[in-house]
């Protein structure tokens, strides 16, 4: 979850209140205070609150909650004369784009610190590591509309952001720290997308690089604002911005976006109308709340409410990308109520709690593992059919062998997981350019023919990680759980042929050796990785987990 760095001096001057108010009343909003130092505080704040990844958005929320300015917050956009042109060219590579004009700015370090903290954060949440969704930001005056958005070729050239050199699309892929940081997003790409002015000058290559002549700095007064991706994250990211810069006291201007099929006006910063059920209300949240006391509540949370026969119509503002659902509104009830202030009650049944035989299982074998050397792990029980099978030379069934998501958010989080080694070798991959060797293992929950097992799976990576090692770890661990077992020949194609096993125990429970190659390329592990799984709850009663 992103940590925020919140200075003193400006918060405390956005907000009007001091600084004790404020540390009372901020995690009763959702957040953890990491530490608060003399001149600033860090808060850690849940993925589900983008809008409060900047002073600005926080500052807005808390005037909210502290009942200095509640309800909802209007903002408006001048229509400008702005235009982007979209070209066919690019709908097959990054398809949409988005954008504003930002007028009357005063660019000092406080706006540039607080723009360059929540591009980030937004490109690593929403925007996925820049996958889904990437802002581009640029001086105006420097900019020449009408623009176009069109896809090139490799070959295609211009001076990128901290370079005086023109560099090739491809230069700027092997050779740009950017290029080389995010190329991954345009691997197996023909053409790329690029942004560029009337006058044949690049503005950016989305999502790796803006051009060194839009570069934005303390003179800067009136900005461009461009967000490109695939989904609706690239509006949700958008109206952020957006919001941000006017609370800074910025006019926003709008950008008529003419794709072949259609012209859209960008950013629309209306806000949604929902309605909530008053009885839904109370029965979500557990106890009676008065109408009026919800509303309040709402309006604390910085929505427009309003009461109507057996519902509540809520205005929910552009900026808050989380609300999906009446729930999450009503969420919000309880937050802008006040947690402190919902009356605690005893449960109407007495029970003695013990530890379930599943837990007792994972527990034993997390001890001996840590005991091995190995460092615990916790990976996202949601992967996707492309990790769990397709980089691992595996193949499968829907329903017959892993239970798919009806209606996936990502294409990250599309199934529910089967094994965990590849959740790993993910783990391996995000951290391969720390210090070798690396040892973890992870004992969780997968889900096989609908139903729940308990597994776990360890690996080891280093230069001279092989089969003979792997082998050892399997051999202790099942002398330490007192299991006598025999390894036989695997035909598992995530390893090597010759240098793998399966773990029996009157039948395969598991398997070990070392990751096949090709496995270990779309990982982008450049040293030999061994690994084993073994299904725990085909060696224990473990019971069943619901």
């Amino acid at each position: 979850m992103p940590v925020i760095t919140l200075y003193w001096d400006e918060l405390e001057r956005m907000v009007e209140a001091d600084r004790e108010e404020i540390l009372e009343k901020l995690p009763l909003l959702g957040c953890d205070i990491e530490r608060v130092e003399e001149e600033h505080i860090d808060v850690e704040f849940f993925p589900n609150r983008p809008d409060l990844y900047s002073v600005e958005g926080v500052a807005r929320a808390l005037r909210g909650f502290l009942d200095l300015e509640p309800g909802l917050r209007k903002y408006s956009v001048v229509k400008g004369d702005w235009k982007i042109v979209v070209d066919g060219s690019v709908l097959d590579v990054r398809p949409r784009i988005v954008g504003c004009v930002v007028r009357k700015l005063e660019m000092d370090d406080e706006v540039i610190r607080s723009l360059m903290q929540i591009q980030e954060d937004l490109h690593w949440t929403i925007g996925r590591n820049r996958r889904k969704m990437a802002i581009g930001v640029h001086d105006l005056s420097k900019v020449h509309f009408p623009l176009s958005y069109r896809a090139v070729k490799s070959d295609f050239s211009f001076v990128p952001l901290d370079f005086d050199e023109e560099m090739t699309v491809a230069e700027i892929l092997e050779k740009h720290p950017k290029g080389v940081g995010y190329r991954f997003i345009l691997e197996n790409k023909d053409l790329y997308p690029m942004i560029v002015d009337s006058k044949e000058e690049v503005i950016s290559f989305p999502p790796i690089i803006n051009a060194e002549k839009t570069r934005v700095t303390e003179k800067t007064t009136d900005l461009f604002i461009d967000v490109t991706g695939f989904d609706e994250n690239v509006d949700r990211a958008l109206n952020i911005i957006a919001s941000m810069f006017h609370d800074r006291g910025g006019e926003i201007q709008s950008i008529s976006i003419v794709y072949p099929d259609r012209v859209e006006v960008t950013p629309d910063l209306n806000p949604r109308i929902m309605e909530v059920k008053q009885d839904e209300i109370r029965e979500l949240l557990g106890f009676r709340i008065k109408v009026n006391e919800a509303v309040r509540a709402l309006e604390r949370m910085r929505f427009g409410a309003e009461k109507l026969e057996n519902t509540i119509r809520v205005h929910i503002p552009a900026y808050r990308a989380d609300i999906m659902h009446p729930w999450d509104i009503i969420e919000d009830i309880a937050i802008g109520y006040g947690y402190d202030k919902i009356e605690l009650e005893y449960p109407s049944t007495n029970t003695i709690g013990s530890v379930h035989r599943w837990n007792k299982v994972r527990d034993i074998v997390r001890e001996i593992m840590v005991g091995l050397g190995f460092l615990e792990v916790t990976s996202f029980t949601l992967t996707s059919e492309k990790l769990q099978y397709e980089y691992m030379n595996r193949s499968a069934m829907a329903w017959k062998d892993y239970v798919p998501l009806q209606h996936p958010l990502t294409e990250e989080h599309t199934i529910v997981r089967t094994h965990i080694l590849p959740s790993l070798l993910e783990i391996l991959s995000m951290n391969r350019h720390h210090t070798l060797p690396q040892k973890i293992f992870e004992a969780g929950d997968v889900v096989v023919n609908s139903k729940n097992r308990l597994k776990l799976a360890g690996v080891i990576t280093h230069s001279k990680a092989g089969f003979s090692e792997i082998r050892s770890i399997v051999q202790a661990l099942m002398m330490e759980l007192g299991i006598e077992w025999e390894a036989e020949e695997s035909q598992d194609r995530a390893y090597i042929t010759g240098r793998s096993a399966e773990i029996v125990v009157e039948e395969s429970v598991g398997n070990f050796g070392e990751i096949h190659p090709e496995v270990l390329e779309r990982f982008q592990l450049s040293t030999p990785v061994a690994g084993f799984e073994i299904d725990l709850s085909s060696l224990f009663d473990v019971g069943e987990v619901i």
